[in-house]
């Protein structure tokens, strides 16, 4: 039922923002999208195999083990399963707020988070493409969420879902309105606030961490509103590497860690 729920979600919002980006784009992508599509989607068939066969134990399995067992702070006290679910859903999402600060601060997990950055546009399949060992490590640490926490099997579901959906949504190369990216601001974070976030320049890469709600970087103090250069100048991804069979190749991208940026 889980992985039912999650590839349901998961390829319905895909291709709802897929149709979106070919209708309404809001940046005119600057390498081959078909290249860049099916590097990004292998990676993230492979992600998903190394997940199952690496950690085999869900983050909702877990879950529901801690449940019977009383580990967690939610499973320690007594709280309406509405208020349960909510203050899960919240909860995790502040845990990978902080998570994505801290890949972007350790020298050693940028290394790792950097393939995400590297991408040399930004639209929904940039919301798939992270590297390997950054999908075995970000499992790690929600399965040690899930202890601490104690959420309901279906907050983590939920979460997991909601999480899927909106880093999706929030990298698609989609136009909205003015007003209507504005108004959504004051609550989830929207394509135009995390594109900022893919610039290459290095203030605005350390900005805008959030994928979900947009409370967290203005309550950190992290929130930029717009790219210096605008949108349509914005450089997206990293000053290195800049090169296709770098940056858009699955090779490339799988060595993109062990490797060290060229002498200045």
């Amino acid at each position: 039922m889980e992985s039912f729920v999650r590839l349901a979600g998961f390829l319905g919002v895909l291709l709802v923002m897929a149709s979106w980006e070919l209708i309404a784009p809001r940046r005119t992508l600057t390498v081959g999208k078909g290249w860049r599509w099916s590097t990004n989607l292998v990676l993230t068939v492979i992600n998903t195999v190394a997940a199952r066969l690496l950690i085999p134990l869900s983050a909702a399995g877990l879950a529901e083990q801690a449940a019977e067992r009383g580990w967690g702070i939610l499973n320690l006290i007594d709280l309406p399963f509405a208020i349960e679910l909510m203050l899960s859903v919240v909860a995790l999402d502040l845990a990978i707020f902080g998570q994505h600060v801290l890949f972007h601060a350790a020298p050693w997990l940028w290394r790792v988070h950097r393939v995400h950055h590297a991408d040399l546009d930004c639209d929904a399949s940039t919301g798939l493409r992270f590297h390997t060992l950054e999908i075995l490590l970000s499992s790690l640490f929600k399965l040690g969420l899930v202890l601490l926490i104690g959420p309901p099997v279906w907050g983590v579901i939920a979460f997991e879902v909601v999480l899927n959906a909106t880093s999706i949504f929030s990298h698609s190369n989609v136009w909205l309105p003015a007003w209507c990216d504005r108004g959504l601001r004051w609550l989830i974070v929207t394509p135009d606030m995390h594109r900022v976030h893919h610039s290459e320049v290095p203030a605005e890469t350390n900005s805008n961490f959030g994928f979900n709600l947009s409370c967290w970087d203005r309550l950190f103090r992290t929130y930029r509103d717009q790219p210096a250069a605008g949108h349509d100048a914005a450089t997206i991804g990293l000053p290195w590497p800049r090169d296709e069979a770098t940056c858009c190749r699955l090779p490339g991208i799988l060595r993109l860690p062990f490797r060290n940026p060229p002498p200045s």
